[in-house]
């Protein structure tokens, strides 16, 4: 037992010295857990900000220069108000995204209950800020109206909707974009780390070595991994506490140390898989294009970019199969929602049963592929 541990040891001081030596990986590494972080929470997000908006106020009216003071930063620059004749100038140089006309009579029509119509002139070039920001406009403008009409606003009939969001009150989307970057990087990271330990001594005959010596297979195998998961691990501290924490200003409001124990649970069973990549490819070539044909789906399928809920149920289905997709709910339930290990031991337990099952068809195919009987 004790000979076991030593030579597991060994061998992964083995592979950390010769991880280290790989100049372009070690940059890989850093880039995904630190400036890949910020970039993926920062540069995504979905929010409407700073947006070009202008007037056309045909009305004059009190109601009318209400609906231009609702619109202010950050999500819209301070509205202009310019002449009808400036409106199409102003939209073909893409000066404005969004020019509003508020047509004339307008509050006189509301008052007597018509409903008039507010032509909204939009950017569509600029698609992201075109598809928000028009539900923007709409809630905007409909608010200020029935504030404005006040006696139907607090009609009994007409209950007033009070919204509260939890544990992003605020919708911001860099809080989503940067776990979300970190839960893509821990599972593209060790696969490729893993797989490619094992191709790389291939390719330089250093796997030869290993198997003139009194190892097990096991005992390779479990080097890599383990080797593995301890760059990732402390990647993805740094990771939390320096740039999400520390950098991006991002509160987490569960336990850092359970979130990287599931984190060591999963990389049990996605290092397996790269070991398995590692194990079928006979190149570095042929492992990339294994390994792209492989993570695309697992990060595009296990909910952290579209929602589960959304999918067909025979992905869904599917995809309960995949350790990843557990590990998103885990993520988010801990950093998020401050789950304890009472609330989330069910998942840790399916992602260590499927981690365990990855680990030994991987061993068998990884024997085989040595000729090792043990």
């Amino acid at each position: 037992m004790i000979r076991t541990i030593l030579n597991i040891f060994n061998l992964s001081i083995k592979e950390l010295k010769t991880l280290f030596y790989d100049k372009v990986m070690v940059l890989l590494v850093i880039y995904s857990f630190s400036f890949a972080i910020y970039i993926g929470g920062t540069q995504t997000s979905t929010e409407l900000h700073n947006a070009s908006i202008a007037f056309v106020d045909s009305d004059k009216t009190e109601l009318s220069h209400r609906i231009i003071d609702a619109f202010y930063k950050p999500r819209f620059n301070t509205p202009e108000v310019i002449s009808y004749d400036e409106v199409d100038k102003r939209m073909d140089s893409g000066y404005y995204t969004f020019i509003i006309m508020i047509p004339t009579d307008f509050e006189k029509d509301v008052l007597s209950g018509i409903s008039p119509d507010i032509l909204v002139n939009i950017d569509a070039t600029r698609m992201t800020q075109a598809g928000i920001g028009s539900g923007y406009i709409q809630n905007i403008i409909t608010q200020e109206v029935q504030t404005f009409l006040k006696g139907s606003y607090e009609s009994s009939t007409n209950p007033k909707v009070v919204s509260r969001y939890k544990y992003n009150p605020n919708l911001t989307s860099m809080w989503f974009g940067s776990i979300n970057e970190i839960i893509n990087n821990i599972v593209m990271i060790s696969i490729l780390l893993s797989g490619a330990a094992l191709v790389r001594e291939r390719e330089h005959g250093t796997i030869e070595h290993l198997l003139v010596m009194p190892l097990r297979a096991f005992e390779i195998m479990l080097s890599k991994i383990f080797s593995a998961c301890l760059v990732i691990l402390v990647c993805v501290t740094f990771s939390l506490l320096v740039v999400v924490e520390g950098v991006l200003q991002i509160p987490l409001s569960g336990s850092v140390p359970l979130f990287l124990l599931c984190t060591f649970l999963v990389l049990f069973a996605t290092t397996s898989m790269g070991v398995f990549m590692g194990t079928i490819a006979q190149n570095m070539p042929q492992l990339g294009m294994i390994f792209i044909l492989t993570i695309l789906p697992l990060m595009l399928l296990s909910g952290s970019i579209t929602p589960f809920e959304s999918m067909p149920m025979i992905l869904q289905d599917l995809m309960q199969l995949m350790p990843t997709s557990h590990f998103v709910d885990l993520s988010q339930s801990i950093l998020f929602k401050g789950a304890g290990i009472s609330i989330i031991w069910k998942k840790m337990l399916i992602i260590f049963v499927i981690g365990a099952v990855f680990f030994s068809l991987t061993l068998i195919l990884f024997k085989r592929s040595l000729g090792m009987e043990n």
